[in-house]
């Protein structure tokens, strides 16, 4: 069409430029004109885990975390969707904690933990929500819910009172004992506690009278019984992994994790025991050296697989997949020929493979191999970390978690020969869409000995490479840790970036996933290689051309605290520093954590055993170097790093009139999780080093 040669008609290609300028600079046709991704934004998002397929393949239920910041809590739902997509369904709606979600063998009801009624106990629903039945009613709970493949009955853990367990293994639990033990124990006025042995603290809690145990509920006639003998907790204390405990496909016995050696502090030997739900005495069935742990029974009943470390004491020694054939107790460790770790892992339909996850570069890919040994073929791979691998029955379709850095984790299917997942779940695309978050970049540097040193780097909202920004470097924990393609709502690098950061996060010696020798390298030697290896990465990120090397700053928790106050005593190149949890004085420090097999294997002994390598390796022996203004920040129930590690670190740098601020949480222990504190820790941190890179 041609327009007519007026006046109006020749105004039109700018009033359109200029409307379009208007509409652009409104941020309607920019991606970059998204919002910066903020703390506010992330405690919106829902956190999606627990993800159980339904026997006949047609469903998936799982667990939703929302945040409430008025009551300070995070509850938690249980949801529903179809494996053919559609729109999930939200199951729960009593109570504020309902979690675990496992299916009936038939598919028509739903087990679960919930705090609706007499604390935390189990219940169960219909498949649609409704019919909701309280399924225990024990004075001291009921948590971990599993169900027995022939439907008739519950394996669950307790924390039960000792002097309420019979000696039998299969006894009657008794509850009349443990409530009065329950009301005993609260309505004493003495609060004393008396041990004769160590690991008498344990993460954020002390050791009491009670300790967790295997119980059995009949779901025909409701007896409680308990399976697990001694004083020992089953399973033991975990921050995480598969499950503990494992029910036979015929139902006959069940498989646990226990360790019985005489002083837990110093052990990682943790065995598997089995027991008949008939009764008689747990049958040990494994006995290296090293920690053994997940049990998981084949559907045919051939087989137990479970992961298997190989050196005792050492709790980041490479975890292998091992497989026992039952009838004829033949051990194969199938993962021998790899070196990298076996995290998740479950059987295919028929028996004859296992898929499992492995982390890998700071990715987490799904793996196979055959049960009876063979290559290992990658099934899905990316920059992601995947997880929660499940089947469909005829073993066509396979359902799975994958989140990255930039996206929490949501719900995937797929074939299960690999290929492009289709999501299930997107309950938080609507709101990720408004925020600008960056995908992590991966830069490589030559670090100690040459060797090869990966890092994540996320750019921050409307990345402009012509500008300069200032950076910040997020120091992970362990040491025997990693930065990867994983979200994380404690040390989120979309948040600072969104702050105006330019965030690093490298993976120095002592990082999982880049081999086992690699991981070892920071054994006995924590402010060596590793440091040099982040040094050596600040001086590559120093020279990029968007990076302002006068407004470098770092931060670390636990080992990365560590590193932070290493730091102080060592250079003086970043602006500000911060230390959460930090280990400042090793030799107090061995004298005051809880897991002792830690201190042992990282220093070669305690203090009276190897002093020269305590004096060389603790941040306390370099105070007179403190010069950068640090912000330290640490929980009162921390027992892995207790708060006088961050005392003593403020203590010192006041004495050396170095800027510094201390912020303690009475009510947080290793990790600030409340809601409302992690709003201030995350705030202050943000404030302090602001404080800092925006000085001239």
């Amino acid at each position: 069409m041609k327009f007519m040669r007026s006046a109006t008609p020749r105004l039109l290609p700018f009033v359109l430029t200029a409307r379009l300028l208007f509409l652009l600079a409104a941020g309607l046709f920019s991606a970059s004109a998204k919002a910066p991704f903020t703390f506010d934004a992330m405690m919106k998002l829902a956190r999606l885990s627990e993800p159980q397929l339904s026997p006949d393949g047609r469903f998936v239920v799982f667990t939703s975390q929302t945040v409430d910041m008025s009551a300070n809590s995070k509850p938690s739902q249980i949801w529903l969707v179809a494996l053919d997509g559609g729109i999930p369904m939200q199951l729960t709606k009593d109570g504020t904690s309902n979690t675990r979600p496992r299916w009936s063998p038939d598919g028509r009801r739903l087990f679960f933990v919930s705090n609706r009624s007499n604390g935390s106990q189990i219940w169960s629903m219909n498949s649609d929500g409704s019919d909701p039945r309280q399924v225990t009613n024990l004075p001291t709970g009921a948590d971990g819910v599993t169900v027995a493949p022939s439907g008739r009955w519950i394996l669950f853990s307790s924390d039960v009172y000792l002097e309420c367990v019979a000696a039998a293994v299969g006894a009657d639990y008794n509850a009349d004992c443990n409530k009065k033990a329950a009301d005993a124990e609260a309505a004493n006025k003495v609060k004393a506690r008396v041990y004769t042995s160590l690991l008498y603290r344990h993460w954020t809690a002390y050791q009491g009278r009670q300790r967790r145990h295997l119980l059995v509920q009949s779901l025909e006639t409701g007896r409680v019984q308990d399976f697990t003998p001694g004083k020992v907790d089953v399973p033991p204390f975990s921050l995480g992994g598969p499950d503990g405990y494992a029910i036979s496909p015929d139902s006959i016995e069940f498989t646990y994790v226990s360790n019985t050696d005489a002083d837990l502090s110093t052990s990682t030997n943790s065995d598997l025991f089995t027991v008949a739900i008939s009764g008689g005495e747990p049958k040990r069935i494994t006995n290296n050296p090293g920690a053994d742990e997940g049990p998981v029974y084949s559907p045919d009943g051939r087989y137990l697989a479970y992961r298997t470390q190989l050196r005792s004491g050492y709790e980041s020694d490479q975890w292998r997949l091992a497989v026992l054939e039952r009838d004829t107790a033949k051990l194969n460790v199938l993962t021998e020929s790899s070196d990298r770790p076996v995290d998740s892992f479950t059987f295919t339909p028929d028996s004859k493979f296992i898929f499992y996850t492995t982390s890998d570069h700071g990715t987490h890919p799904i793996a196979m191999i055959p049960v009876a040994g063979g290559p290992i073929r990658m099934i899905a791979q990316g920059r992601s970390s995947l997880d929660d691998v499940q089947l469909t029955p005829d073993g066509k379709t396979m359902i799975y978690t994958e989140q990255s850095g930039s996206h929490p984790v949501e719900i995937f299917k797929t074939t299960s020969g690999g290929g492009g997942g289709v999501p299930l779940t997107n309950l938080n695309r609507a709101l990720l869409d408004q925020y600008d978050l960056a995908p992590l970049e991966v830069i490589t540097v030559d670090g100690a000995d040459g060797a090869k040193v990966d890092s994540f780097v996320v750019k921050p909202p409307g990345f402009d490479p012509h500008k300069r920004y200032p950076v910040l470097f997020l120091i992970h924990g362990g040491p025997e840790g990693e930065w990867g393609e994983e979200w994380t709502y404690r040390w989120n690098a979309q948040v600072f970036a969104g702050a105006g950061f330019l965030v690093v996060m490298p993976n120095p010696r002592g990082s999982t996933g880049y081999g086992q020798k690699f991981t070892d390298g920071v054994n006995g030697d924590w402010g060596g290689q590793a440091y040099n290896d982040i040094m050596a990465t600040a001086d590559y990120v120093a020279a990029l051309p968007y990076a302002d090397r006068d407004r470098m700053c770092a931060a670390g928790g636990s080992y990365g605290g560590y590193m932070i106050d290493w730091i102080l005593g060592h250079t003086d190149r970043f602006r500000a520093l911060v230390s959460h949890a930090g280990v400042y004085d090793l030799r107090s420090e061995a004298g005051e954590t809880d897991e002792l097999w830690f201190t042992q294997w990282e220093f070669k002994g305690f203090p009276w055993e190897n002093p020269d390598m305590y004096e060389r390796w603790s941040p306390s022996n370099f105070v007179k170097e403190f010069k950068t203004p640090t912000l330290v920040t640490h929980g009162e129930l921390d027992y892995r790093v207790p708060v006088s590690q961050g005392e003593q670190l403020f203590t010192a740098l006041q004495q050396q009139r170095v800027p510094s601020k201390l912020i303690q949480f009475p009510d947080e222990g290793h990790w600030i999780l409340k809601p409302q504190n992690s709003a201030l820790w995350y705030s202050s941190v943000i404030g302090w080093l602001n404080e800092f890179v925006k000085k001239p």
